[in-house]
């Protein structure tokens, strides 16, 4: 009896259980062994549809496409199809169901991030897609792709699938050999690239942690696999400055040497002036000038000179280093001068555009040697008016070279009461003429727009050996903006000449443009300095969103939030690049203007150079379609050289900070994130990272809107611009990144 009952106790405890279970799986079935919950079941219906986009069905069809038997499998289906009209993946129509949208090819640029939340830019503009890293197809950063973007899903953004890869991006790589047991691979400075598989056979003389030039041989056709390479340069051991300056331009796919050939047929050429050379010049060698550069310069392009020539009136001369005589278009020295497209200023080199030979001696502006110029020679009043201006060739010889520093003396002692000149020096009151007339130049240009950027920008003392001693910052002083102007002025007036003649057909020419800021970016900087208490005008005309911008600037000056603002109002701004489509520059309040001034060290001042010669001699336009090719290589090259030199400056502030490990600085709050917070330190303008991890008391939520993250319990606030104490904890050369640690 005992046994019976207890038999029956089991027996409803048993039905209870399965009772229990039943009710729980209501909308958790089973098909094949899978759990059939909803989510999965959303997951094969949105599978279904997009791989049988010209499917139409109705719900009876769709249970047996689905295989779908039981009432509560078919009952969840049914919710999920109307979920599915109702936030616009599927539509109805006469009782049956199928895609609202189908799937379309695109094609653009795909940018990976670590996570693997990879995004596609779309050539056409259009919204950025998401691209899995499941469905990257083994792209990597930048790479010009080919995507299917799947009918939009519900409750997400776009979403698409890698077809076709069309263009890698690069298939040489620098990173970090690696070798453990018997594999040997080479680490990426991106930690969205994979590590690429080397033959250990290859690299057994190699030690581990050389710096190392790799090139990807066979690309995986799976996700999960990494691509094969073999190394094709050994920089050297990471670490040495030589190593990581190289890798750095290896990097950007910028060179580092110079071909020995071409400094061969740089020297071949003749240092004496030909005949004929000197009597289709103006002659402008018993004209005091000089010129005033950087104290390291050794490529002097630009020069001054100065007469008076009447009663308030001068004649200014701005002399360029005539490039175009020396390198004639077509040469080896031409097309790797347009190769390169500018010279490359690293922490500790310059990578030039021409060969040694032609950029420190050639055609150098030094001093009391006759030298070639292709010159804008100025008739200006006392108070810096043009009257009119020609530009031709010239001869000239420098009498002296200043640095900034020796100008710069020369003006600060006059403000400060000196009349007489320094021993030694009798241009003095050449110099200040030039300064009094360039400060006339400087106000005119703000008063009719121009922006006045004067960023500080970072500069180290290094040793011997590379390494960072101590960090200055490079100002611009009244010397520079004495350069400055005059520079500006001269390109401006030959943009002008070509760019002014009303002529049935304008030539084609070479301008340097930068386009009003975007709208949008206005209203994101209004809402950025919002929180620091300042406003912008971002409608009515260019003036006047240029002069409340100028007032912004003037007003952040010397507070703690100067270099973020004016970073973030920088960012605002639209890049300028050279076009043969004149738009006018909108940093300078400029409606002509173009490069002339420069042509050692930029490619498209000698292209201006030689447009000039052609027309100035009643030469025809040239091809419109060509040139713009070459503005627009131009551009991507400066570019180039700009994240590379933006690079070498990182390195070296890790590298400095690397040295003093531990030591606590004042910061400023430079960014903030959903992973941590930025902070600058403000004596050096080191910038860190505080891992969001590393803030201990709190959970610490992202802000996005304010620029804030907020502690969950204690409200505990970092903001945008908040001082803070800072220690160094942490420094990685490889990626050029830096840890910090709040103090408190």
């Amino acid at each position: 009896m005992i046994r019976f009952d207890s038999f029956i106790l089991f027996l409803y405890i048993f039905v209870g259980i399965l009772n229990i279970k039943n009710r729980n799986t209501m909308g958790r079935s089973y098909k094949g062994g899978v759990k059939m919950n909803r989510k999965y079941m959303m997951e094969q219906l949105m599978d279904y549809f997009r791989n049988n986009q010209d499917s139409s069905l109705s719900v009876k069809n769709l249970y047996e496409e689905l295989r779908l038997k039981t009432h509560p499998m078919r009952s969840i289906c049914l919710e999920l199809v109307l979920d599915l009209v109702d936030v616009g993946f599927l539509k109805e129509e006469n009782g049956r169901f199928c895609l609202a949208q189908k799937d379309k090819f695109m094609e653009g640029v795909l940018q990976r991030r670590v996570g693997g939340k990879n995004y596609f830019i779309p050539d056409d503009g259009s919204c950025n897609v998401m691209i899995a890293e499941r469905n990257a197809m083994g792209a990597t950063n930048g790479d010009r792709v080919k995507i299917v973007q799947y009918a939009k899903a519900p409750l997400s953004g776009p979403e698409g699938e890698v077809v076709e890869i069309l263009k890698r991006a690069k298939e040489t790589f620098v990173g970090t050999l690696q070798k453990k047991n018997d594999c040997a691979f080479v680490v990426t400075p991106d930690r969205s690239d994979k590590d690429i598989l080397v033959p250990y056979s290859a690299v057994k003389k190699l030690h581990n942690g050389d710096k190392v030039i790799v090139k990807v041989v066979e690309w995986p056709t799976e996700t999960d696999r990494s691509p094969i390479g073999k190394i094709v340069e050994v920089l050297g051991a990471s670490g040495e400055n030589e190593a990581e300056m190289h890798a750095i331009l290896a990097e950007y796919g910028l060179p580092y040497s110079y071909p020995e050939q071409l400094e061969q047929a740089a020297n071949a050429i003749p240092a004496e002036i030909p005949e004929y050379a000197l009597l289709e010049r103006e002659d402008f060698r018993d004209v005091v000038t000089f010129t005033i550069d950087p104290r390291d310069a050794k490529d002097f392009d630009d020069a001054l000179s100065i007469r008076e020539i009447g009663k308030g009136l001068w004649e200014v001369g701005v002399h360029i280093a005539d490039v175009s005589h020396y390198v004639e278009e077509g040469s080896l020295i031409d097309k790797e001068a347009f190769k390169r497209a500018t010279s490359i200023y690293l922490v500790d080199r310059t990578i030039p555009m021409l060969p040694e030979n032609l950029c420190n001696n050639l055609c150098s502006l030094r001093p009391n040697e006759d030298k070639l110029a292709y010159s804008v020679i100025f008739e200006m009043t006392d108070a810096a008016v043009v009257k009119k201006y020609r530009i031709v060739r010239t001869v000239i010889r420098s009498n002296r070279r200043y640095t900034y520093e020796e100008a710069q003396a020369i003006i600060e002692r006059f403000q400060q009461g000196g009349n007489e000149p320094l021993p030694g020096d009798e241009y003095t009151s050449q110099i200040l003429q030039l300064d009094r007339m360039a400060k006339i130049l400087r106000e005119k240009r703000f008063v009719d727009g121009a922006l006045g950027f004067d960023r500080v920008e970072v500069r180290f003392d290094i040793d011997e050996k590379g390494h960072p001693m101590s960090v200055y910052f490079k100002e611009s002083k009244d010397a520079n903006q004495l350069i400055e102007e005059f520079m500006l002025l001269a390109n401006r007036s030959v943009a002008e000449y070509i760019g002014k003649k009303q002529d049935r057909n304008p030539k084609t020419f070479v301008y340097r443009v930068h386009d009003v800021p975007d709208p949008d970016r206005l209203s994101n900087l209004q809402q950025f300095i919002a929180k620091f208490g300042y406003k912008i005008k971002i409608t009515g005309t260019n003036v006047d969103v240029a002069k409340s911008m100028n007032k912004l600037l003037a007003d952040v000056k010397g507070k703690k939030e100067q270099n973020l603002v004016e970073i973030v109002s920088i960012r605002s701004m639209q890049k300028a690049i050279y076009t043969t489509d004149n738009i006018g520059h909108y940093g300078l309040a400029f409606d002509y203007y173009t490069h002339f001034t420069s042509p050692i060290r930029r490619y498209p001042d000698l292209m201006v150079h030689r447009l000039l010669t052609r027309y100035l001699s009643g030469g025809r336009s040239v091809m419109k379609a060509k040139c713009e090719e070459n503005c627009e290589h131009c551009s991507h090259m400066e570019q180039l050289a700009e994240q590379a030199e933006r690079a070498s400056i990182k390195y070296k502030q890790v590298e400095y900070m690397a040295d003093r490990m531990g030591q606590v600085y004042d910061a400023v709050i430079s960014g903030v994130t959903e992973w941590g917070i930025y902070a600058e330190i403000v004596e050096n303008k080191c910038e860190g990272m505080i891992p969001i991890r590393s803030l201990e008391g709190d959970y610490f939520e992202f802000d996005e809107k304010n620029y804030r993250i907020v502690g969950r319990k204690t409200k505990r606030t970092y903001r945008l611009g908040d001082p803070v104490r800072i220690q160094v904890a942490k420094c990685n050369l490889e990626r050029k990144q830096m840890d910090y640690e709040l103090v408190e």
